[in-house]
């Protein structure tokens, strides 16, 4: 029997020493964020979360005193009294006025959470099976998002690349959502096709997109960096190839960023309005071989 005991601990330590690159990464609390409302929602979950602690300690230790203290073995017998209106009261209102605490900065947060008044950029997102469309409102600025070359090679049947050699396998994009840290940024987010949704864990919001619908959501990223999510709504056979990648910066690299773009793009259409318009004048008018060999032929 102890030969089987030191068996299966083995065996345990082993199965832990083997996914312990996994478990370094496995965290059961709620993430903290980046985001002024993802730290005001786990600043909730933990107010919550410890007034149920205490909750369960009061009530388990009352359970464990009194099983212990009152069992049969020590004479203990049982009560005889039917109902008690006094402890009634107590026990409806006290979990009462628990609840109503809770709901109280609860309700706070949601209402903060649909607020997106005061914005200072507005971006719709579009969920198409299976990339992103961003558009920054009122910039002209818009572009698809997909999944990224290498990460794409990877996930193919046959394709012979590891899919262990490749940085953020299955969460990079070919073009990333650029944004100002320190300023709020209103997103609508909608669909062209099917249901998906927009989720970045590190900003504590998620919106789903559904087709024919625009859904708001808003967050103010007070960390510079790179942070990365998925739809998280089922939407096809390629749903889990879809990621999303929004890079914070400072507001001033952001704004050359934006001017950049609009340069880019303004510079890409330009050549192609000259031609547009001479296209019709150069229809009309004959060149002058063509008028020779009319007045030839007229002879």
């Amino acid at each position: 029997m102890l030969k089987r005991a030191w068996v299966a601990l083995a065996a345990v330590g082993l199965m832990l020493g083997v996914t312990r690159p996994a478990l370094a990464a496995w965290t059961l609390n709620l993430r903290q964020g980046v985001t002024e409302l993802s730290h005001e929602i786990y600043g909730l979950h933990m107010l919550i979360l410890w007034i149920c602690v205490v909750i369960a300690v009061a009530v388990f230790s009352v359970m464990i005193y009194s099983i212990v203290t009152f069992r049969k073995s020590k004479g203990a017998v049982s009560a005889t009294f039917d109902h008690n209106t006094q402890a009634e009261v107590i026990w409806t209102l006290i979990p009462a006025l628990i609840l109503v605490g809770m709901a109280i900065p609860a309700a706070r947060t949601l209402v903060k959470i649909e607020n997106t008044s005061g914005s200072q950029l507005t971006i719709k997102v579009t969920g198409y099976q299976w990339k992103w469309q961003y558009e920054y409102v009122d910039s002209g600025v818009s572009f698809f998002s997909t999944l990224a070359r290498p990460s794409n090679e990877a996930r193919q049947l046959r394709s012979n690349v590891d899919p262990h050699s490749v940085d953020n396998y299955l969460l990079e994009v070919d073009n990333v959502l650029v944004v100002p840290a320190h300023r709020k940024v209103r997103v609508l987010v909608t669909a062209a096709d099917v249901l998906h949704s927009w989720w970045v864990p590190d900003f504590g919001i998620k919106k789903d997109a559904i087709p024919g619908y625009i859904n708001e959501l808003w967050f103010n990223a007070d960390t510079t960096g790179t942070y990365r999510g998925q739809c998280v709504e089922l939407c096809g056979r390629d749903h889990g190839f879809m990621p999303i990648v929004v890079k914070v910066v400072e507001p001033a690299e952001f704004d050359q960023w934006l001017a950049a773009q609009k340069a880019a793009r303004q510079a890409s259409a330009a050549p192609s309005a000259p031609a547009a318009a001479n296209a019709p004048a150069q229809a009309g008018t004959a060149s002058p071989k063509s008028t020779v060999l009319v007045a030839t032929n007229a002879e």
